[in-house]
């Protein structure tokens, strides 16, 4: 299938590794120009020089103001933006009684206003020219919580309704806005958890982790001219793990 946006602009963010990697990656095999963004360092330069990305900006989204900083360095940098994925590091892992009002302040700052800011940022470009697309990379657990993950758990639910309450209001301009829901998936921050693969794996009805690419080529699709009558949804991409959803 053509996904009609070679030469379209994006930026992806918390690409240095894991999902956003995974996304960048496959949105530069369409042929766009991709700009990344994570944390500043060697890991970053790194995965821009492996995968090839116009452009990379160091930033920590968990400070005030940084998802709106970097979403004008991409438009800079690229000339316009026409796709934004919005991908933040989860929380550290807490039970509700164990999190501190720091913890909880960081996952507000950082899965919260940074997704406000920066479609904040992209969404009155994309509206005057009548093209958009924007993904939110959330989590299954916005659907069914995950144990001791309190936090992330209530913060990505909470980005659900933001994606529906926008797709309402940016639809007749030409921009959709979607979120994607990862389940258990082969990344470093599953292995930051914990949990052995063999335990998680006899829960998912296929019987094994998902793989970056599957996940990168559902976004790729969502991002692309055919998905232009696809908005304010939620999908899974979790091999069956969600249970009457």
């Amino acid at each position: 299938m053509n996904l009609g946006i070679q030469g379209k602009r994006a930026l992806v963010q918390g690409a240095s590794s894991g999902l956003g990697y995974a996304i960048a990656r496959a949105l530069l095999g369409e042929g766009v120009k991709v700009a990344i963004c994570a944390r500043p360092g060697e890991r970053l330069k790194q995965a821009q020089a492996t995968m090839g990305a116009q452009a990379a900006i160091g930033a920590d989204l968990s400070r005030p103001g940084e998802s709106a900083r970097v979403v004008a360095e991409a438009r800079e940098l690229l000339g316009g933006l026409d796709i934004l994925v919005v991908n933040t590091g989860g929380p550290p892992k807490a039970e509700f009684l164990q999190a501190s009002d720091d913890q909880w302040r960081e996952g507000v700052e950082s899965l919260w206003m940074g997704a406000v800011g920066a479609i904040r940022g992209a969404l009155p470009a994309m509206m005057q020219q009548k093209w958009g697309r924007i993904l939110l990379v959330t989590s299954a657990a916005a659907r069914e919580p995950m144990a001791g993950l309190t936090i992330s758990n209530g913060l990505r639910a909470g980005l659900l309704g933001l994606t529906k309450s926008i797709s309402n209001e940016v639809a007749h301009a030409g921009v959709t806005i979607n979120a994607l829901l990862p389940g258990y998936t082969d990344t470093e921050r599953l292995r930051e958890l914990g949990i052995p693969a063999e335990k998680i794996s006899a829960a998912i009805p296929a019987r094994r982790l998902g793989r970056p690419e599957e996940f990168a080529a559902t976004a790729a699709f969502l991002a692309s001219e055919p998905a232009a009558y696809i908005t304010g949804q939620a999908l899974a991409v979790d091999g069956g793990f969600l249970k009457g959803i």
